[in-house]
């Protein structure tokens, strides 16, 4: 085991919405990604889901029982969003993220409205 400089794996790839698997920790997945734009609207319905903005500006739209709202998390903010609940990512100018959740997670949830061409549903890639 050697360690892992976020600079140097957010660095080994280029696409957005596209999430790398830098480390495990038991269960769960240690996970960076570039984004920019809009995800779509989505929901986990047996975890939460843990973000740590490492560069940039994230805005979470999150639909709770009381409506509609947005969380804005700047550079070193964390949020988890609670299991079952919908959300959507947003970032207006390009982002580096670092998530938290269960290994196998996929990045559009359990429910999700159509996934646009520019997010990659997936489980995490390795590290090249």
């Amino acid at each position: 085991m050697e360690p892992i400089f976020l600079d140097a794996a957010l660095a080994s790839f280029t696409e957005r919405w596209s999430a790398r698997i830098v480390t495990t920790v038991n269960d769960y997945d240690v996970r960076v990604a570039k984004v920019q734009g809009e995800h779509l609207w989505h929901a986990h319905d047996h975890t939460d889901e843990f973000f740590l903005v490492l560069d940039g500006e994230l805005h979470i739209g999150l639909r709770e029982p009381a409506g509609e709202r947005t969380v804005v998390l700047p550079r070193g903010a964390v949020f988890t969003v609670p299991r079952g609940t919908e959300h959507r990512p947003y970032a207006p100018v390009p982002t580096e993220i670092l998530l938290f959740e269960p290994s196998g997670t996929l990045s559009v949830g359990d429910r999700h409205e159509e996934v646009p061409g520019h997010v990659d549903v997936t489980t995490g890639h390795a590290l090249s």
